[in-house]
């Protein structure tokens, strides 16, 4: 069941406990019993759907959060204009469940440690964001191809702004699961659980022998990598390498 539906099903089932105790005289008189009940119970039911554990904490405080800014008389068109925001920057977030994560500076030297010294090499981030990884890597390998590919309308163009006087980044706003992989020698990704399984799939289908794949934070579940590299950053990043297709069955060079 997509996460959506799971979303909707469980603040409905807590709608419903909530009016049928106050229908049956279980709840003191007041609105915040019935925003109590209505939570705790899309909680329960997010819990017995199955939901990723985060939603739990996303159905107990939203209710909640709801009756809180009616009761602040914010003016309708301010909430339109956040609603209008937050589309634009998380856009299909709440189909992929892959959140805006930013690379740092750090993690962008490590990746470019990676990438072959003897020819240009073609990088392929999946979920480009704001180029934050895109950026300070062409700058450090102004011989290789950068490439981005991000679906949300803000992120895309604040990239595309921000990295207009660097001639190696070539930026494209779509999904990167319609996009072929085959001709990339490293695929990028800081994604999220969930996607990671499908990235391996795709990876493994598409990227050619000696092609490398790093995730960013999120392993992939059942895989063992090739290698794990610890970013020294704040954040203490792990970058999980892996060669989908297997190594390179001859040395790797291409004119």
């Amino acid at each position: 069941m997509p996460p959506a539906l799971k979303a909707l099903l469980a603040q409905l089932a807590g709608g419903l406990l909530a009016f049928g105790a106050a229908r049956a005289g279980l709840l003191p008189v007041g609105l915040w019993p019935l925003i109590v009940v209505q939570a705790v119970g899309a909680a329960s039911a997010a819990i017995a759907l199955r939901s990723a554990p985060w939603w739990r904490g996303i159905h107990l405080g939203f209710a909640p959060l709801v009756a809180g800014a009616l009761q602040l008389g914010i003016a309708p068109g301010w909430y339109l204009a956040a609603f209008v925001a937050f589309a634009l920057v998380y856009w299909s977030s709440f189909r992929t469940q892959v959140p805006l994560f930013l690379s740092n500076p750090q993690t962008a030297e490590a990746v470019a440690g990676l990438l072959p010294d003897d020819y240009p090499a073609r990088l392929l981030d999946l979920g480009s964001g704001t180029g934050s990884l895109l950026r300070p890597l062409a700058r450090l390998r102004p011989d290789c191809r950068c490439e981005g590919i991000e679906a949300a309308p803000a992120p895309y163009l604040l990239s595309r702004l921000l990295s207009r006087r660097q001639p190696n980044i070539y930026l494209a706003r779509g999904d990167f699961w319609q996009l072929p992989w085959t001709d990339y020698d490293v695929v990028y990704a800081f994604l999220s659980p969930v996607p990671m399984p499908e990235v391996w799939r795709k990876a493994s289908a598409e990227l050619r022998p000696g092609s490398l794949l790093v995730s960013n934070s999120f392993p992939v579940e059942g895989v063992t990598p090739d290698a794990v590299i610890d970013v020294p950053d704040r954040r203490r990043t792990r970058l999980y390498l892996y060669h989908p297709a297997g190594p390179a069955p001859t040395p790797h060079r291409r004119p």
